[in-house]
């Protein structure tokens, strides 16, 4: 009756999340949309199985939620042109309903300050209003862009194209985060409760760094190349992203650019008590792992 269920539990910071709860010996369990059945209790403890919750499906909530006493919430789908902003809130009227006193929502930089547009700004209302204990996490641009997601084939390519300029960003590494909302989810009292971190690396690095960085870290070649917005989103486009997703994605990353987003947050060494890992950590990591190793 005390267990931690970890929205997102296949992504970046939900399977990092579990882990570590697990390893602390918290009774933790995931859900994802993809989860083909329901975990059964004896395997939750090691973070076994995984419940099914579909967002768009309310009615099949119940299961996932019963016994969860904290809940990690992330909103998968933050595409422009989709309206999910509801989804979260609901989730979060459904969990306080079934006994959930803790939350935890992975949030955004520049949330707090954005208009009611944004994806994720009823989400943190709703937490914030929520009648329990309550943590939101704003990180920047993970690290982990370049190693396992989004900009990863490119630099295996050899070229990140990016319309990024000269233009600092923080990007924090998914571990961190992790660790911070582990500790938020499953640490005794209250020194978490009604915080908002903003979660970064100690320094801002430009997207040319970034490449240098990781060429020194694997011997092989990787270089930046500016580009306009449009030719990215084209680009973007080309290569199967829905147009408007692909002019969002340009959009904020010509808010890097502009310096957008550049500010370091305190959030990791204030939750943690230690600095955060720096960029440099997490490309000799990510190194080590082979994550920049084409597939066979």
């Amino acid at each position: 009756m005390n267990e931690i269920l970890v929205l997102g539990g296949t992504g970046t910071t939900g399977r990092r999340v579990a882990r570590r709860l697990t390893a602390l010996g918290r009774p933790v369990r995931t859900a994802s949309r993809t989860a083909s059945r329901t975990a059964p209790r004896a395997d939750s403890r090691a973070g076994g199985g995984g419940h099914r919750l579909d967002l768009d499906d309310p009615a099949g909530w119940a299961p996932a939620l019963d016994g969860a006493r904290a809940l990690y919430l992330v909103e998968p789908d933050l595409r422009p042109g989709t309206d999910r902003r509801e989804r979260l809130p609901l989730l979060v009227d459904r969990a306080v309903a079934a006994g959930v006193r803790r939350l935890v929502l992975l949030s955004a930089y520049g949330v707090d300050e954005a208009d009611d547009s944004h994806p994720l700004k009823a989400a943190e209302r709703a937490v914030q209003d929520s009648g329990v204990d309550w943590t939101i996490l704003r990180p920047g641009w993970f690290a982990q862009n370049f190693s396992e997601t989004f900009w990863r084939p490119a630099v295996l390519s050899g070229l990140l194209a990016l319309p990024t300029g000269d233009g600092r960003t923080p990007f924090v590494d998914a571990e961190d985060i992790a660790e911070v909302a582990a500790a938020a989810l499953a640490e005794d009292g209250d020194r978490h409760a009604g915080r908002a971190y903003r979660l970064t690396c100690p320094r801002a690095i430009a997207s040319g760094e970034a490449a240098a960085l990781i060429s020194a870290a694997t011997g092989r070649t990787v270089r930046h190349q500016d580009v306009t917005a449009g030719e990215f989103a084209a680009a973007a486009t080309a290569h199967g992203t829905p147009a408007e997703a692909a002019r969002r994605l340009a959009a904020l990353l010509t808010d890097v650019r502009e310096g957008r987003g550049a500010e370091i947050g305190d959030g990791v060494e204030q939750a943690l008590g230690r600095p955060p890992r720096s960029f440099e950590e997490h490309v000799a990591a990510a190194a080590a792992a082979g994550c920049w190793r084409p597939a066979d």
